[in-house]
């Protein structure tokens, strides 16, 4: 005897005849950014500060070629990286890489909830019993709680008491550093003359196999 369908079974079938049409935050949901525009959770950011809204189709090239560049002009003190669902891990490797190609940033990371709204609309059918094909397709709305990261990165020193707070970090840029394999390579090169003297003195015997083979 089969088992009866639990009900995220039934409602993940039902959903197959949807299809997501929109996205939008939810007003007045709990950990919504706020703090003024462009801030996100950080209210008391400098003017002039940028903020990068990571999502989950951008490019992390892009996106750093943008932050390098406006963190290269001297008016420019802060940058906030901020996505949300699966943009939070983007989010993450975009701040790590910009922190090793500039050093001495200051970082402070918020991690909250924020509420966005899906906006689902069924599929055209194939007529279904008893609806009129004039009939506007039916809608659905679905409210969620997804993950949302900020990460600050800032040139001037923040309070090291706050939540997230993480020091500049004390190495230096990797790329300053000569690489392994360069002093690896070296090390196996031969001295001067060292080739050569293995081959002016052969081993005891190789003359006697030489003739022999002749």
């Amino acid at each position: 005897m089969a088992k009866p369908a639990s009900p995220r079974s039934r409602q993940r079938r039902r959903m197959e005849n949807f299809r997501k049409v929109r996205s939008e935050e939810a007003p007045g949901g709990g950990g919504v950014e706020g703090g003024g525009p462009g801030s996100g959770p950080f209210a008391d950011l400098a003017p002039g500060a940028v903020h990068m809204r990571v999502k989950e189709g951008s490019k992390i090239r892009n996106l750093l070629a943008f932050a390098t560049a406006s963190m290269a002009q001297p008016a420019t003190r802060a940058i906030v990286f901020s996505g949300c669902g699966r943009a939070t891990t983007k989010t993450v490797t975009c701040a790590e890489i910009l922190k090793r190609r500039l050093a001495g940033l200051h970082q402070v990371t918020r991690l909250r909830y924020r509420s966005v709204r899906e906006v689902w609309q069924s599929l055209p059918p194939g007529p279904t019993p008893g609806q009129k094909p004039s009939e506007p397709a039916a809608s659905l709305s679905v409210l969620k709680n997804v993950p949302s990261l900020a990460i600050l990165l800032s040139k001037d020193a923040l309070d090291p008491r706050q939540p997230g707070y993480q020091p500049p970090s004390p190495h230096p840029d990797p790329s300053s550093q000569p690489t392994a394999p360069t002093s690896k390579r070296s090390l196996r090169e031969p001295a001067a003359g060292e080739g050569s003297a293995k081959r002016s003195h052969p081993e005891p015997g190789a003359a006697e196999d030489n003739q022999t083979m002749t």
